[in-house]
């Protein structure tokens, strides 16, 4: 199942990251780079998907990714020009998937377009193919109140694309999803990629199953493990590449032998993080 591949340049860069709240130690010496990923005749982004055990850091990583907090020590850098990280610069979808409740969905998307430098007639244009893209153009005079779930995921991601950003940061996209709304998500999520070769997705979740579904890449977050027991600080202590083992870009991957062998890995790991 294994697809020919490239892999160029990096895209994002996490050099040695600490973070510490209230005197106690969250994060401690990050470091991991994702790099661009590029296969003939397709378009394709990179899909990250952090796993970890509740209270490890993942939230705080999330903040730090996304600009909104800023490490004690190291760098994150993106792009391919790997500039330092920026709030404001990032696309971000959180579980709540906030949308303005008194704007139409299309204004919603309007609104950042506008606001990142398109013309009045270039946004338009450009939400529009967005929404219809996302299978949202029936939709397009409704108000965030009437839209289901789903819905409103789609159009949170429809309106971080109309940034001009190389990254895109979700919050458990799975959340609360039956197992069809998961296979649609990861559908959408695999779709979003391949909306520019210099795209990087990353999903903070819980969900193992569903993140092997969608991703080419695993970081499983949590804490060394020393003779005195765990060290203080969570860090990326596995990466695990779905790409060499054939588990990248196949819809129907769930089937492969390798899938399930796999996910029985990042469960043992869990035990240890």
């Amino acid at each position: 199942m294994t697809a020919s591949y490239e892999i160029k340049e990096p895209l994002l860069t996490l050099d040695d990251v600490g973070l510490s709240l209230a005197g106690r130690q969250i994060l401690r010496g990050v470091s991991a780079c994702v790099r661009n990923v590029t296969r003939p005749g397709v378009l394709q982004g990179q899909i990250v998907g952090v796993l970890g055990p509740s209270g490890i850091g993942k939230t705080q990583l999330f903040r730090l990714l996304a600009g909104l907090t800023s490490p004690d020590q190291g760098k994150i850098l993106v792009g391919a020009q790997q500039k330092p990280v920026a709030r404001g610069h990032v696309g971000v979808v959180g579980q709540a998937y906030p949308l303005f409740e008194h704007y139409t969905l299309l204004e919603n998307l309007l609104v950042v377009a506008r606001k990142h430098g398109l013309s009045r007639a270039a946004a338009r244009e450009q939400a529009e193919n967005m929404l219809a893209r996302f299978g949202l153009a029936d939709r397009a005079s409704a108000y965030p109140a009437t839209l289901s779930g789903g819905q409103r995921q789609r159009a949170a991601i429809a309106q971080q694309l109309l940034r001009p950003s190389p990254l895109l940061l979700m919050d458990e996209p799975f959340s609360g999803l039956d197992l069809a709304m998961v296979k649609e998500v990861c559908r959408l999520l695999s779709e979003v990629s391949t909306q520019s070769e210099e795209l990087t997705i990353v999903i903070v979740t819980h969900d193992i199953a569903a993140a092997l579904s969608v991703a080419d890449t695993l970081w499983l977050l949590g804490r060394p493990h020393t003779a005195d027991g765990s060290a203080p600080g969570a860090r990326i202590v596995h990466t695990i590449d779905l790409m060499e083992r054939g588990l990248a870009w196949h819809p129907d991957v769930t089937h492969a032998p390798a899938f399930e062998t796999t996910r029985r890995e990042v469960e043992r790991h869990f035990a240890s993080l």
